[in-house]
């Protein structure tokens, strides 16, 4: 007989960046965060990674699957980072490779923000 526990799963508990943008003003911060956000994602190469990334099969992708977007392995390493410094990917080197995920609350706190509050 096993003396092994299952532990229940925790969801990864991700604030928001902020408010619908029609509940409310953003304050500053808020402005900030997101600005940094939706900055990084101007880029026509890192939206295209980002979304590479957001669709891959189990929800993370190889560098190694995703970096034939038209430019050069060190510039694509260059936008992975910048995704990194905004907030919007996370990665996990695995022997020689590095793997990049969004997490599903980035996703969620984006979708809400550019969704009408609820009862307005």
């Amino acid at each position: 007989m096993s003396n092994a526990k299952v532990l229940p799963l925790l969801e990864p508990t991700v604030e928001p960046c902020c408010p619908p943008l029609d509940e409310r003003p953003l304050t500053a911060e808020e402005a900030e965060r997101t600005a940094r956000m939706f900055k990084a994602l101007g880029d026509p190469v890192r939206l295209r990674l980002f979304s590479a990334v957001a669709s891959h099969e189990g929800g993370e992708a190889c560098v190694c699957d995703i970096s034939d977007v038209g430019v050069s392995q060190p510039t694509v390493s260059h936008h992975l980072k910048k995704l990194k410094e905004a907030g919007l990917l996370s990665s996990e080197r695995r022997g020689t490779w590095v793997y990049y995920r969004v997490e599903p609350a980035v996703l969620a706190a984006m979708g809400q923000l550019l969704t009408k509050a609820s009862g307005a």
